[in-house]
C-alpha cells in the first residue's frame, strides 16, 4: 500500500511518527478496515458515528479492533495538535502488519472540498458496473479504487455510480446516492450499500422536513423518469448531480435538493457548535 499520509506526522498505536521516517504503509498487505472523518475548525465531524461504523465494519468481517474509542479520540487530538491543522480529512486505518501485530493509524489525507461554483453547476457522473463483496463493511479495495478512479478521470467525471449485476444503481464509488422522482426521494436499501454517516444525517433531515424517502434501488432503465439526484459524502455534503453519462438533470434548481442541502448544513453547524469546547 502506498503512503497516502500527508503533513509532517501521523499517529500509530498512539505514538507520533514522522511522516518522512518509517514507511509502515508499504508493509500493509491485508485489506484494512478504515474510516474517513472531516475535521472542521479542529472538530472531527460526527466522530462518534464514524467510530461506531468502523466497529460495525470490523464485526462484519469478524475482526476485533483493540484500540478503544477514547484512545482513538486521543490519537486524533495528537494528530491535529502536532500538525497544527484545523481543516482537513483524517483517515483511521486498522490492519495487521507482520512483526507488529495489529496497528491502528490516524493520519491526514489529501482532501477536496468543492467550491461554491460546483454546487451551483452540479457534477457529471458515470455508470460503473461493480458490486461490493461486503457492501456494509468499509474495507479498502485497492484494485477497485484504482480502476474506478481511472474511469472517472477518463470521462472527466466527479463520481461513478455503481451498478450491480441486475442493473440497479446502489451507491457511488465513494458516496451515497439519492434520486428525486415525483417529490419522493429514493435511495438504496440498507443491506445493499455502505451506510455513510452523512447519509444517516440526510435521512434524519428528510424526516424533519417531512419528505418521503423510499429505500429502493433505481434501475438504470428508469433514469429517464427521475427529476433530480444528488450525492452525499464526508467532503461534499449534499452535491447536486447535473448529468449521469449522457442524461442531463436540473438538480441544482430542484427545491427538494436545495432544502435537503440547506438543512444538512444547519445540522453540521449544530454539531460543531456543541463540540467545539471539547476539541479547541
Amino acid at each position: 500500500m502506498k503512503n497516502e499520509a500527508i503533513r509532517d506526522y501521523f499517529v500509530m498505536n498512539g505514538e507520533i511518527i514522522e511522516n518522512r521516517g518509517i514507511n509502515v504503509f508499504k508493509n500493509i498487505n491485508k485489506p484494512p478496515i478504515y474510516e474517513v472523518i472531516r475535521v472542521i475548525k479542529g472538530v472531527p465531524l460526527f466522530l462518534e458515528e464514524h467510530l461506531e461504523r468502523m466497529r460495525k465494519s470490523s464485526d462484519i468481517v469478524d475482526y476485533q479492533i483493540y484500540r478503544t474509542d477514547k484512545e482513538i479520540e486521543e490519537d486524533i487530538k495528537k494528530l491535529i495538535k502536532e500538525n497544527n491543522v484545523e481543516n482537513l480529512n483524517i483517515k483511521l486505518l486498522c490492519t495487521e502488519i507482520q512483526g507488529k501485530g495489529q496497528v491502528f493509524l490516524a493520519y491526514f489525507i489529501k482532501s477536496y472540498y468543492p467550491e461554491s461554483r460546483v454546487y451551483m453547476e452540479g457534477i457529471h457522473t458515470i455508470l460503473y458496473h461493480f458490486e461490493r463483496e461486503n457492501p456494509n463493511a468499509k474495507i479498502l479495495n485497492v484494485s477497485f479504487k484504482e480502476d474506478v478512479n481511472r474511469k472517472i478521470e477518463e470521462n472527466n467525471a466527479f463520481e461513478a455510480l455503481l451498478v450491480n449485476n441486475q442493473g440497479y444503481i446502489t451507491e457511488g464509488s465513494r458516496s451515497n446516492m439519492f434520486f428525486v422522482k415525483d417529490e419522493i426521494l429514493y435511495t438504496a436499501p440498507k443491506g445493499d450499500v455502505l451506510l455513510g454517516v452523512t447519509r444517516n444525517h440526510i435521512m434524519e433531515v428528510c424526516n424533519k422536513l417531512g419528505l418521503k424517502v423510499v429505500e429502493e434501488n433505481i434501475h438504470i432503465e428508469d433514469l429517464s423518469k427521475i427529476n433530480a439526484s444528488f450525492m452525499t459524502g464526508t467532503s461534499v455534503n449534499v452535491l447536486p448531480i447535473s448529468s449521469i453519462d449522457k442524461r442531463k438533470y436540473d438538480s441544482v434548481n430542484n427545491i427538494i435538493v436545495k432544502s435537503v442541502g440547506d438543512a444538512y448544513l444547519k445540522d453540521m453547524k449544530k454539531y460543531l457548535d456543541l463540540n467545539k469546547k471539547i476539541w479547541i
